[in-house]
């Protein structure tokens, strides 16, 4: 079959049969497979020149690697060797190259604390674990001492303490398995770290208390439950993993819209459909589930998502996932995203590696999607809320915080974050347009420099609000109180200021593809500004009189769903004082506030003392702000 531009014959694949996730995943490697094999190096995958914080060398073996996540799956099965015997010989030379000291294509001996590589180890483990008869059991071994050798490096150099030590453990489990040294010992020292690290329903942190995101459930859950699965591995340990697997699962199915998407937030969204591995893994180490879920369910959570994002605009012309999200897109990267990091994604791929007889191909996928309207997630310090109907998920945070990574205040700091209008990143902190502020208030001295909250000096998250306190200077307070009553929610800002203070305040993001796909709602309130596009409305209120609201535009490639976009935007200057200020937001995916004859209803907002109410005509929201 002859493939389009851009992958797009992927975009029609139904994923309700093995047959259909078979072509999908050959789909993905075929672009990349015809690249490996014009390399002139074994055991390295060249697709372009950006840079990390690992050195070039370093980024072409990581791109190999990230590709045995879905080559170890694709390979399990000993017929698709005969069907695809190039790409075989492709990858396993590879492999035998790069363990092997005296070949000039070895991938070195001496690497060193901290090395890319180790994590990079956890790819070829689970492919040796897959293809363990076909490839493992035919080496020599003088060859299967040369994988062992060069992988037991992972035990005499430094890693940090955090899900790099899951690597590891895959390294010595399989060590251990293979009968080349019993490192049991080591995997109970580096799951004795991790463990410290549990925080409860499923979730861990990473390395930092707070900063918990997609890395968890892609990084911390997969990795120990694809560990389990592989090695079937038995013993307290593993039961322990299963167990916290099986608390997971109702905690991050809420992050799933019912079309599929997955919450954006925090770092590594470059991972794309990586954000179903969990449930690859799950399905794959057969985990108990909790009561509520079954095998359809779980089924239908991995193959939404990745009917969600095989619908994107994630590849380029000749068919290569490049560094983005919806779209490539290198302004929001890290500095570990390599040129072809992406590929990590494959790791959802573990699911194929089932038997043709697993129950999982035959249980019918639930399409009844479950969601709770409202759930408090403590451990990632969030209000999750879905709207009616699920399609939209909208995540109300307070208290995380990254110092590490690139743009960790637009990524992990903003009031709200959405699956349907997703947020930006900034390009520069000089005007307004280059900083893009959805979901955020930005304050600076004058109309340039600007900043939003970069670690709050308090929060909290409530069942039905979330408070946070900012100090952008030492003599200027920001308390902030956000009330979500989907599709709309209400932001309330306690600001004590010894400055004169510019401020500027943005609702969601929404694109901009031109006029005739978009509008600006009229409204006889004062000002306020909705915007309507094929992807839901979004708009503000502005209930206080010292802000004006307009609609933005934003530098292109800020917002990670959309290459170009317009956020309403509020903005003004506050003089020393006290200020209290009320605004309104609407993220409307269902276009749940129009009434029947396609007129916007906006519900009214009252604030008395420290109770806010939100009154639409057949209810009203109110909730009482006790930090108030």
């Amino acid at each position: 079959m002859k493939r389009k531009l851009f992958n797009e014959q992927i975009k029609d694949n139904p994923l309700r049969s093995k047959a259909d996730v078979k072509a999908a995943l050959t789909d993905i490697l075929a672009p990349a497979m015809t690249v490996l094999a014009q390399q002139k190096q074994k055991g390295r995958f060249r697709m372009s020149d950006s840079g990390a914080v690992y050195i070039q060398e370093k980024t072409e073996i990581e791109g190999f690697m990230r590709l045995l996540w879905g080559l170890g799956p694709f390979f399990s099965d000993k017929k698709r060797i005969y069907e695809y015997p190039q790409w075989y010989e492709l990858v396993t030379q590879g492999i035998l190259a790069g363990v092997d000291p005296k070949d000039p294509d070895y991938w070195g001996g001496d690497l060193g604390d901290y090395d890319q590589l180790f994590v990079e180890m956890g790819a070829l483990t689970a492919f040796l674990y897959e293809t363990k008869e076909t490839f493992w059991e035919s080496l020599s071994h003088q060859k299967q001492q040369q994988i062992v050798d060069w992988m037991d490096q992972v035990n005499h150099k430094v890693i940090p303490k955090t899900n790099w030590l899951f690597f590891r453990a895959m390294v010595n489990k399989f060590i251990t398995d293979s009968g080349y040294h019993d490192n049991s010992t080591l995997i109970a020292d580096d799951y004795a770290i991790t463990n410290q690290h549990y925080l409860g329903h499923g979730w861990s942190y990473d390395g930092y208390k707070n900063q918990i995101d997609n890395y968890i459930p892609f990084a911390y859950q997969f990795f120990t439950i694809l560990t389990v699965g592989l090695a079937d591995w038995k013993g307290d340990q593993a039961e322990l993993l299963r167990k916290r697997a099986t608390a997971f699962v109702p905690s991050y199915a809420n992050w799933f819209a019912a079309d599929g998407a997955a919450l954006p937030y925090g770092r590594s969204l470059d991972y794309r459909f990586a954000q179903a591995a969990f449930w690859a893994a799950s399905a794959y180490a057969h985990i108990d589930l909790p009561e509520g879920y079954t095998l359809g369910d779980i089924k239908h959570l991995l193959l939404n998502n990745l009917r969600w994002w095989f619908k994107q605009n994630i590849f380029t012309t000749d068919g290569l996932i490049p560094i983005g999200y919806s779209y490539p897109n290198m302004v929001f990267a890290e500095g570990y995203n390599g040129p072809a990091s992406a590929y990590w994604a494959l790791k959802t791929f573990i699911f194929f590696a089932l038997p043709d007889d697993d129950p999982f191909w035959t249980t019918p996928e639930n399409d009844e999607f479950k969601f709770e309207p409202v759930k408090k997630q403590p451990e990632p310090r969030m209000l999750v809320c879905h709207s009616k109907h699920g399609l939209e998920v909208q995540s109300f945070t307070a208290g995380q915080h990254s110092h590490e990574h690139a743009n960790g205040e637009a990524k992990y700091e903003k009031y709200v974050y959405s699956t349907t209008f997703g947020f930006s990143t900034p390009k520069g902190s000089v005007l307004l347009k280059q900083g893009a502020f959805d979901n955020t208030l930005a304050v600076a001295e004058s109309e340039d420099w600007w900043q939003t909250a970069f670690k709050y000096e308090d929060y909290a998250i409530h069942d039905d609000y979330v408070y946070s306190d900012w100090k952008p200077w030492d003599d200027v307070e920001i308390k902030n109180y956000v009330v979500p009553a989907m599709p709309w929610h209400v932001r309330i800002h306690q600001i004590d200021t010894n400055r004169q203070i510019h401020v500027a305040e943005g609702s969601f993001s929404a694109p901009d593809y031109g006029k005739s796909y978009q509008k600006q709602l009229p409204t006889k309130v004062e000002n306020a500004i909705f915007y309507q596009t094929e992807v839901g409305i979004t708009g503000i209120v502005g209930l206080s009189k010292e802000l004006t609201a307009e609609l933005s535009e934003p530098e292109p490639n800020t917002n990670i769903y959309f290459p170009k976009t317009k956020i309403p935007l509020q903005t003004g200057v506050l003089n020393p004082g006290k200020y209290t200020l009320v605004s309104l937001y609407l993220g409307d995916r269902e276009l749940d506030s129009l009434d029947d004859n396609g007129q916007l209803v906006i519900p009214k907002v009252k604030l008395n003392n420290n109770k806010v109410s939100i009154i639409f005509k057949d209810h009203t929201v109110s909730v009482e702000l006790k930090e108030f």
